[in-house]
């Protein structure tokens, strides 16, 4: 069809151009007519988006997923496009999906089991094909997912919870260790100790230093969500990448010193049923010659980032929101009691606590962390009636379909959003099918026992005047709110003494 069309046009323009025209202006013509189509036809796709614009169009689409970071750009361009609209990363087709039938078809197939990302920033971090979180070979996957989701469910989950309740316990009873001079604590740091020591008793058992592990945890994040889509042209000046890759190689180390404690232990322990914990299982798969040493160290440390990573940060939004909302604050305190009195809470409790998950399910719809998902077809497929090509690049715009979809008050924090029973096509907070999130079952009981500990004990409160909509964020690879900002901090005051004051 461009060749006929092309062969037209050089028949009309070879016409009229008078014979006194220089011989080569002919042919710079045609180049610029040839240019023009294939510009337009670049453009002539059946899913919406950018134009290709000679190579210009993928430029500014990458370039602006690295300006503005992943969650900001698809958002961007799921407002300015729709819902199931196309740009290209790395030159790759990739689409942006907000519209919940198609995410619900990309999460359901194995054939989207891959994620994407720069192999060389993988590889700095540690993940290209490896690790469970963006392992982007599916046969390896496999292999390793069983060792996280025998940890994640059955006896490994129940004990969570117990674990979760001594944790916050010990560290309430630390609290003046952590206050400032005002009075102030910074609540993100806290719920990442917490997060990380509940993570260490079941999947490690070897005594750390909470705060530095916990800031070499959010230096490997910095490096991971900073080199996940740079280009290779990137990684050749080394002055650029050095700093993420000293952050991923120090805690890499740190682990690695962990692990080989670990090694240890296992060696000298007289019952090897009473330390068969998650650390262990992957040594001894080593030993089985099932796994490397390098398949080890980099699963053990996704297993103890996830918890401080993500999990503290979604607890932090839910203590402002907390703070926030006294009435919603007031009616988790009523079912807590009534459900729970005075006792600590037990696995029985979990499923009375409909107030408490309420709230849960709301706070991440409302302010989510982990509100994208990045996946890769494998096969051609057909979505809502888009073709879509083996290798395309696909982002799960989640956050953005929980405000678009079902919910009577998407854009208001409210408990009504969940009064009734919400189909999962239209909510999905840890995704699932064949990737969905292996830890999604562990990770709200987590949030659960932490949160009723917590409360229990303590009334939290922001400084004055300050919310959630006053705290800087950046959506970036997950949303993660500004840690140069004092917006972090917030008083603990003892709920006897709250309510005291209150009857007085």
């Amino acid at each position: 069809m461009i060749l006929e069309t092309l062969n037209l046009m050089h028949c009309n323009i070879t016409s009229v151009v008078p014979e006194v025209m220089p011989t080569a202006t002919v042919p710079i013509l045609l180049l610029v007519c040839f240019l023009f189509l294939i510009w337009n036809y670049e453009e002539i796709s059946s899913i919406p988006g950018p134009g290709f614009c000679m190579g210009i169009g993928p430029l500014i689409s990458h370039g602006r997923f690295l300006w503005m970071g992943v969650g900001n750009a698809c958002n961007y361009y799921n407002k300015m496009y729709g819902e199931f609209m196309r740009v290209w990363i790395s030159g790759e087709e990739t689409l942006i999906i907000s519209k919940s039938s198609s995410i619900f078809h990309v999460m359901k197939h194995g054939q989207y089991s891959c994620r994407f990302g720069s192999k060389l920033g993988l590889q700095c971090i540690g993940m290209h094909e490896n690790g469970i979180i963006f392992n982007n070979n599916p046969a390896l996957w496999k292999e390793i997912r069983p060792f996280f989701t025998k940890a994640l469910s059955g006896p490994g989950l129940v004990r969570m919870i117990a674990i979760c309740v001594e944790s916050t316990k010990n560290h309430l009873d630390r609290l003046e260790n952590v206050t400032n001079g005002l009075g102030n604590i910074n609540a993100l740091n806290f719920m990442r100790q917490i997060t990380l020591d509940t993570s260490n008793t079941l999947f490690l058992g070897i005594p750390l230093d909470e705060n530095a592990v916990v800031l070499k945890i959010q230096n490997y994040f910095d490096a991971w969500q900073a080199l996940l889509l740079k280009p290779d042209i990137f990684f050749k000046i080394s002055w650029l990448y050095k700093k993420y890759e000293k952050s991923a190689k120090d805690l890499k180390e740190a682990i690695e010193i962990l692990i080989e404690q670990k090694r240890q232990r296992l060696s000298t322990v007289e019952k090897l049923e009473e330390c068969m914990d998650f650390a262990s299982q992957l040594i001894f798969a080593q030993s089985r010659g099932d796994l490397t040493g390098e398949n080890v160290n980099q699963c053990v440390l996704e297993m103890m980032i996830a918890a401080p990573d993500t999990l503290s940060v979604t607890l932090f939004f839910m203590l402002v929101l907390i703070a926030e909302h006294p009435k919603v604050e007031e009616d988790m305190m009523k079912e807590i009691q009534a459900v729970i009195g005075d006792r600590d809470i037990q696995s029985n409790d979990m499923s009375n606590l409909r107030v408490v998950e309420n709230f849960i399910n709301e706070s991440m719809r409302y302010q989510p962390v982990v509100d994208l998902v990045m996946r890769k077809a494998l096969q051609d497929d057909v979505i809502d009636g888009y073709p879509v090509k083996s290798g395309t690049n696909i982002i799960l715009n989640i956050g953005r379909m929980h405000k678009l979809e079902f919910f009577p008050k998407p854009n208001e924090f409210t408990l009504e959003n969940f009064e009734k029973n919400v189909p999962s096509r239209y909510f999905q907070p840890f995704g699932f099918g064949p990737r969905g999130c292996v830890g999604k079952f562990i990770a709200m009981v987590m949030m659960k026992a932490i949160l009723v500990t917590l409360l229990r004990r303590y009334r939290v409160q922001t400084p004055k005047g300050r919310g959630l909509k006053n705290i800087q964020k950046s959506n970036d690879l997950s949303m993660h709110p500004n840690e140069r900002q004092p917006l972090l901090e917030m008083f603990f005051m003892p709920r006897r003494n709250v309510d005291k004051c209150q009857d007085d």
